[in-house]
């Protein structure tokens, strides 16, 4: 597809994002829920009329499949966190007054990782070799160098949101839960097998499952 070979920071490719947004996604036309499987209703329904602050790691795009953009709508704000600098010039264009930030997490800092790089526009890039090669055997692998989540978001929040294709677990343990206490997190569990991984450490920081939406497991702190 053209769109796969556009070079980031051309102007075709930016045409393309404004393009995208517009005549694609259609932004300016408000939806009821954003998110694949309805996520972003139960999130809503928790915080009611509220307005706080949210952190979305994998955020992926500021509309497409997304569980912060009703929050967004409300007046809420946050940080956006993900590895591929498509994604945040998305953001950069729809949510100007966040915090959007391009980074891969760790426990650790100025730790260099390869980074499986489908495309621009994928949703299988990954920093797991395995979420991208049970899709495709094109990719191509980039080097990628690691932040702790404290040296990147230095604000209480009151919504986590991760989606980070099979490394989930991994960027949770790298938030200190003792620190920062979110009132909701939504997290993907891909493999069933390691969801007793998610819960128990959970559990060990208060937390209890609210809902699941399907690959979406939601915690409430108790």
């Amino acid at each position: 597809m053209i769109k796969e070979r556009l070079k980031r920071g051309s102007l075709f490719y930016h045409l393309y994002l404004y393009y995208s947004l517009i005549f694609r996604e259609k932004y300016f036309i408000k939806r009821k829920t954003y998110s694949q499987s309805g996520e972003d209703l139960v999130i809503k329904n928790f915080f009611k009329n509220n307005i706080g602050k949210y952190v979305d790691i994998g955020c992926f795009h500021p509309l497409r499949h997304n569980n912060t953009c009703l929050l967004f709508n409300n007046g809420w704000s946050g940080a956006n966190i993900d590895i591929n600098h498509t994604s945040i010039d998305f953001f950069n264009i729809l949510r100007k007054s966040d915090l959007n930030i391009v980074a891969a997490l760790s426990d650790k800092n100025n730790v260099e990782l390869n980074f499986f790089y489908h495309h621009a526009f994928s949703t299988i890039n990954s920093l797991n070799k395995e979420n991208v090669t049970k899709f495709t055997s094109k990719y191509s692998v980039e080097k990628i160098i690691t932040r702790k989540f404290e040296d990147v978001i230095n604000f209480n929040f009151n919504f986590l949101n991760i989606d980070c294709e099979g490394e989930d677990f991994k960027i949770l343990k790298t938030i200190n839960l003792k620190k920062f206490k979110p009132e909701l997190i939504c997290i993907e569990i891909l493999d069933v097998t390691e969801k007793n991984l998610f819960y128990d450490y959970l559990k060990e920081h208060d937390y209890t499952i609210l809902e699941i939406k399907g690959l979406s497991h939601i915690f409430r702190k108790v």
